[in-house]
This record gives structure tokens, sequence and C-alpha cells, in this order.
């Protein structure tokens, strides 16, 4: 995993043509690499990535208060942009081209609507990405607005039971200055991700980052 900094990309920094993203520049920017074994090929796969209610309970290390802390609070599929509650999202309805939406509670940034888009499917290769539709706030204050959380995640398959794993988290510039510059705690809540899809307990010691 890595944090990058303004500074080694400049204020103009462009998003590689892979993620579809439009918007230049960011706020923070962290990648994480990773291999993990997983027997139950791509279709098993998609049904882990639309279990939306398994992420509820994720855990990071919390570098402010130096302990493991519940990272999201609840998460759980919806209907639509605004739409009503609904069960997780089943294999064959993740398929490519789709949106699909949740909303998720973060301990931090609180609730928020995210739309993730199934960019390709296939037996060898998943890619999909999330981006918040709707505010986020701490407390009174907005942190990011719609479109300004953004993630991909890309899933090879290296070998029958082996898959890689990259992903891009970009905050956008314009992102309230309250999220910027925390590095550890950035690549901690990345990491933690990373964990619950590989199947990981996410408060396994060591911390990405303290």
């Amino acid at each position: 995993m890595k944090f990058w900094s303004e500074s080694e990309f400049g204020k103009d920094w462009k998003p590689p043509v892979c993620t579809g993203w439009g918007e230049a520049g960011f706020a923070a920017l962290v990648t994480t690499v990773g291999r993990f074994r997983y027997a139950l090929g791509a279709e098993g796969l998609l049904g882990h990535i639309g279990a939306i209610t398994a992420l509820t309970g994720v855990r990071y290390w919390s570098t402010t208060h130096q302990k493991w802390q519940t990272l999201i609070e609840d998460a759980h599929a919806v209907t639509g942009a605004q739409g009503q509650r609904r069960n997780d999202f089943r294999p064959d309805e993740m398929q490519e081209g789709k949106s699909l939406y949740f909303e998720q509670v973060d301990n931090l940034s609180g609730k928020a609507v995210y739309r993730m888009q199934i960019v390709q499917v296939s037996a060898d290769r998943l890619v999909f990405e999330v981006e918040n539709v709707t505010t986020m706030r701490y407390f009174f204050v907005t942190l990011f607005h719609p479109g300004e959380t953004q993630s991909i995640y890309f899933l090879d398959r290296e070998s029958e039971n082996v898959w890689r794993y990259y992903s891009i988290l970009r905050t956008g510039k314009n992102a309230s200055r309250l999220t910027a510059g925390h590095a550890a705690s950035s690549i901690n809540r990345a990491v933690a991700f990373y964990r619950a899809l590989a199947g990981i307990p996410t408060n396994q010691e060591p911390p990405a980052a303290r």
C-alpha cells in the first residue's frame, strides 16, 4: 500500500484512463496491491462483493486513538440512490455495466449512499468502482460532496485459486481540509477493505500503519 502526496504528482494529476475518472487532482490518494486465495471462482467473488451487509463491523487501526475500532457501523443494499433497504446483491444482478446502490455508516463521516458500478466481469477478471452519491458530513461539517470519494478495484485471476488485487482510493481536491494529510489513517482504511474481501480478520495484528 502507498499514500501518494500532491508533491509527487502535482495539482493537475490526471487519473489513469482505466479508472474512467474525469476530475484532475486529489486530496488523498491510496493504492493497495495484494494477492489472496479464493476457491469459489469469479461468481463466488461477485457474491462476496455483493454481500454488503458483511461490511458491517469491519474494523481498522485508529491512529488517533491507537486502538482497533469499528470502521463500518452499518451497511446494506438499497434499491436506488433514494431507494429502500433490500437484500444483498446476487451474482446474477452484478452484470457488466450495471449500477447498484448501497448505504453505509462510517464511524467518522456518518451515513451516505454509494453507487457501485460493475465495470468488467469475466471468469478471470472483475473490475468495479464505488463513489458516494450523497454528501458526507462530520456532525454539521461537510467533508465530501457527491462524487468526491472514489475507489476502483481490479481483481485478476493469477491461478486456479489465487487472485491479484489492485485498488485506487481517491478523495477530490475540494474535499474538506479536515480529511487531508492523514496518511496512516487512509492506509489503514484502505487495507481494512482489502482484508474484508480477502477473508482476513480486519483487526488482525499488525495494523498496516501505526
